[in-house]
C-alpha cells in the first residue's frame, strides 16, 4: 500500500482557547515600511495589552524580519503563506498603523472562518487609520464579515468595551443612527435636473481614462465594469508607460511655459538643489510635461474623466503625479494645445480627476462635475484621504488632506494660496511638487461610492470647511504631512466614531458650494442623479432635503 505526503488543511488547525492571532498587512515600498515598523510595534504592544487585560492572548502570526527591518506582510505571496499557519476559525486582528496594501491579505481574509476585527490608531503622524478604511472597504466589497475599532491609546472604556464585546460574541456593534435611505423625491428642478441628467449620461455615454488600474492595492477603489457600465460609463484602460512615453515628446519650452503661467497666477514653490530631498527645478519640468501629456493622452480617446495611478511603477521614474492632477481638476490652468497647435485641450473646463485611480471617486467626480456644472457652480472636486483630527471647541474638526493634488479654486487665494514643497523621499524617491494650501472655509457636500452586497452605494452628506487658527493649522499640518493640502472639515451630525464605523473607503469626495441652501439644492440633485442610475443612496447625518 502506498503512502504519501498528504498536506495539513488549514481547517484542520487549531486555535488556542482564548487567543486571537495578529497580522499586519505593510506598504509594497520597503523604505515605508521600515520606517513605519516602530509605530506600528508600539500598538500592537498596546493592543496586546489590552486584550491581556481582559483574559486574552494575542499571537503574531508572522515574525519580525530583522533582513527587512520590519515586521509587515508585504506582498500577496507573503500573505498567502502567513495564513496557511492561521487556524481557519481562530479569531483574527489585522492590525494598521501605517498604510497598507489590501490585497496583501485579502486572499486570505477572502477564506477566513472565524471572526475579523480591523484595527489602527488614531493618530495623525501614521496613517493608520487611512490604510484601516481602505481595508474595510475592501472587506465589505468582498461581503466578508468584519468588526473594527480604532483608538488614541487603546486604553480607553470604548476600546477596552469594544475588544470584550468582540471576544465575546464575535461582533461589534456601533451606532449607525445618522445614516437614512433616500426617501421617494417629490418633484423640484433638483430632481428634475438629477434625472435628465442620468438619461444624458447612460444615452450618450462616458469614458473614464484610467492610467494602470488598482493602485496601491486598493481593491477598494477598482470598481468592476459590470458596476460602472450601467451608469453609462465606460474605462479606457491606459498605461503608465505609454504617459511617460508621451512625457519625452513634450518640448522643454512647452514644459517651462506651465511654470510661468504658474508663476504669474501667484504659486510659489520652495526649491532647492538637492533632487534627492529638495525640490528642484527638474522635477518641475517634468511634472510640467506630465500634465501636458496626460491631457494630450485623454484628448486622444476622448475621455471624459481621467485618473492616475503614479505608484507603482511610476514612482520609479518621474516626478509624483499630484501637481499634474490638481491642475487637470481645475477650471482656470495652464492652457495645453493640441499636438497640432490648432486646439485648447478642454479650455474653460475641468476635467475630472481620480486622485490614484480610485474608481468609486471617478464615478462621484464625473457626475458632480456635471451636476454642478448644469448649476453653474465650480465644478471642482478633491479626493481628500480622510487623515485625522480632533476636537476644536464644539466640534470634532477632521483633517482632510490629499497627497498633493488639490484643485486650486479649492484655496481662498486660488493660486496665489497654493505653494509647491516637496513630496517625502520616503515614498517618493523621485520628488516632485505639491499644490499645498489651506482649503477655503465654506459649505461643502461630501460623497463615497462604495461596493457593498454586489452593487454600487452612496453615502452622502453635508460639511463645512472651518477656518482655524494659522498655530492650529500648522500643528494639525506637523502632526500629519505638512507638504499636503488640508481641509479643516466639521461634518454635519455625524460623530468622528459614526464616520468612522460607517465609512467604506479610506478616501472622501468633496465639492464646495457657495452657501448652505446652494449645497443643499445641489446634494439634492446629485441623490436624484444617482437614484435615477439605480446606485443605491445613503444620507448620512444632518440633510435637509424635500421628500
Amino acid at each position: 500500500m502506498p503512502t504519501y505526503d498528504v498536506p495539513v488543511a488549514r481547517h484542520e488547525l487549531t486555535a488556542a482557547p482564548r487567543t486571537a492571532y495578529l497580522i499586519a498587512s505593510g506598504d509594497l515600498r520597503p523604505a515605508a515600511n521600515v520606517a513605519g515598523w516602530p509605530t506600528q510595534a508600539s500598538v500592537e504592544a498596546a493592543i496586546t495589552s489590552a486584550f491581556a487585560g481582559i483574559g486574552w492572548a494575542v499571537e503574531r502570526a508572522h515574525p519580525f524580519d530583522p533582513a527587512k527591518g520590519h515586521g509587515f506582510i508585504d506582498s500577496q505571496r507573503a500573505g498567502m503563506t502567513v495564513f496557511k499557519t492561521i487556524p481557519a476559525n481562530a479569531p483574527l486582528i489585522v492590525a494598521e498603523a501605517v498604510w497598507q496594501y489590501s490585497h496583501h491579505v485579502l486572499a486570505g481574509l477572502r477564506t477566513h472562518r472565524g471572526p475579523i476585527l480591523t484595527v489602527a490608531n488614531f493618530a495623525g503622524d501614521w496613517p493608520g487609520l487611512v490604510g484601516l478604511l481602505g481595508l474595510n472597504g475592501g472587506l465589505t466589497k468582498m461581503n466578508v464579515p468584519y468588526s473594527t475599532l480604532w483608538s488614541v491609546d487603546f486604553t480607553d472604556e470604548w476600546f477596552i468595551g469594544g475588544i470584550t464585546e468582540w471576544t465575546s460574541t464575535g461582533t461589534i456593534t456601533h451606532d449607525a443612527s445618522h445614516v437614512h435611505d433616500l426617501p421617494a423625491l417629490s418633484d423640484s428642478p433638483e430632481r428634475r435636473l438629477g434625472e435628465a441628467l442620468a438619461a444624458q449620461l447612460v444615452t450618450d455615454k462616458a469614458i473614464f481614462g484610467v492610467f494602470d488600474e488598482g493602485c496601491m492595492g486598493m481593491y477598494n477603489a477598482i470598481i468592476d465594469d459590470e458596476l460602472m457600465n450601467p451608469l453609462g460609463i465606460y474605462k479606457e484602460r491606459l498605461s503608465q508607460s505609454a504617459l511617460w512615453a508621451e512625457m519625452q515628446t513634450v518640448t522643454d519650452s512647452d514644459a517651462d511655459a506651465v511654470g510661468a503661467w504658474l508663476r504669474d497666477r501667484g504659486m510659489t514653490f520652495a526649491l532647492g538643489t538637492d533632487d534627492a530631498t529638495e525640490l528642484t527645478e527638474r522635477q518641475l519640468r517634468w511634472q510640467f510635461k506630465l500634465y501636458i501629456a496626460a491631457l494630450r493622452i485623454g484628448d486622444d480617446f476622448g475621455v471624459d474623466a481621467l485618473g492616475i495611478q503614479y505608484q507603482q511603477g511610476l514612482k520609479d521614474l518621474s516626478p509624483a503625479s499630484d501637481l499634474a492632477e490638481g491642475l487637470i481638476n481645475n477650471v482656470d490652468r495652464p492652457p495645453v494645445t493640441s499636438r497640432d497647435g490648432s486646439r485648447v485641450l478642454w479650455e474653460g473646463r475641468a476635467v475630472p480627476l481620480a486622485n490614484e485611480a480610485d474608481e468609486g471617486v471617478a464615478i462621484d467626480a464625473l457626475i458632480t462635475n456635471r451636476v454642478w456644472s448644469a448649476m453653474g457652480l465650480d465644478p471642482a472636486t478633491t479626493l481628500h484621504d480622510v487623515r485625522w483630527g480632533e476636537t476644536w471647541g464644539d466640534d470634532f474638526v477632521w483633517v482632510f488632506e490629499i497627497s498633493g493634488a488639490v484643485p486650486p479654486s479649492h484655496f481662498a487665494d486660488g493660486y496665489a494660496g497654493a505653494v509647491g514643497w516637496r513630496q517625502n523621499p520616503v515614498y517618493f524617491p523621485k520628488g516632485g511638487s505639491t499644490i499645498k494650501g489651506v482649503s477655503k472655509p465654506g459649505e461643502v457636500v461630501w460623497s463615497r461610492v462604495y461596493v457593498a452586497g454586489g452593487r454600487l452605494h452612496l453615502d452622502l452628506g453635508r460639511a463645512t470647511a472651518v477656518e482655524l487658527p494659522t498655530a492650529e493649522t500648522e500643528r494639525r499640518w506637523n502632526a500629519t504631512n505638512p507638504e499636503w493640502p488640508i481641509m479643516h472639515a466639521v461634518l454635519h451630525g455625524v460623530s468622528r466614531d459614526q464616520f468612522m464605523a460607517r465609512h467604506k473607503a479610506n478616501h472622501a469626495n468633496v465639492a464646495y458650494a457657495p452657501d448652505a441652501e446652494t449645497a443643499d439644492r445641489a446634494l439634492l440633485a446629485k441623490a436624484a442623479l444617482f437614484a435615477k442610475l439605480g446606485v443605491q443612496v445613503h444620507l448620512c447625518g444632518d440633510v435637509v432635503i424635500a421628500k
